[in-house]
């Protein structure tokens, strides 16, 4: 797969990114531009994943600084679950255990295929902490083996001005559920 993007769509692609980081500062505070795009520009399939996010309408957005890896973290900060990538099940045993109806895809293998990673439970309400997120629709988490392994899967959203953090069995899929994704730089 190539994972070069056009020069039009990469110019395109950082005067979105650059936008939405000026107009959302208090998701990122003490954070400049200059140093993320300067990572962002040495680091071409980050930004090849950075557009699977945002064509994704994903509104990918940096939310914080790992100063232990020297990179930017990058999160789906779209108000809902990102469209592209609702009707989802869980993974692939979910995908492959349905015998009818199945879904188009699966969130992990969908997650590996652009090169992000779904949220922990921690990092979902961490992302909560910015803003409001899944008021109308939710997002599936990574689960601990243990819950997996019976069959369950987590999922999380908020309602009531409160993050809840659910369970399903991992083969289910619904039109308001998808995923968001997290991406360093």
């Amino acid at each position: 797969m190539n994972k070069q993007l056009p020069q039009e769509r990469r110019e395109a692609l950082i005067k979105t990114l650059n936008t939405r980081f000026e107009k959302n500062k208090i998701r990122h505070a003490g954070i400049e531009w200059s140093n993320v795009l300067a990572k962002i520009e040495a680091n071409p399939d980050k930004l090849w994943s950075l557009n699977e996010m945002e064509e994704s309408e994903g509104e990918p957005d940096v939310i914080g600084y790992d100063a232990a890896t020297d990179e930017y973290i990058f999160v789906d900060c779209s108000a809902e679950s990102p469209k592209g990538r609702r009707s989802f099940c869980y993974d692939r045993a979910a995908l492959d255990a349905r015998k009818e109806h199945k879904p188009a895809n699966n969130a992990l293998e969908f997650a590996e295929e652009i090169g992000i990673e779904l949220l922990t439970e921690e990092q979902y309400k961490n992302l909560q902490l910015l803003g409001k997120f899944d008021t109308k629709t939710s997002s599936w988490i990574q689960t601990p083996t243990a819950i997996r392994k019976l069959g369950g899967a987590l999922f999380c959203d908020r309602r009531y001005d409160h993050v809840f953090v659910y369970h399903n069995g991992a083969e289910s899929y619904y039109a308001a559920r998808g995923f968001r994704g997290l991406l360093r730089v």
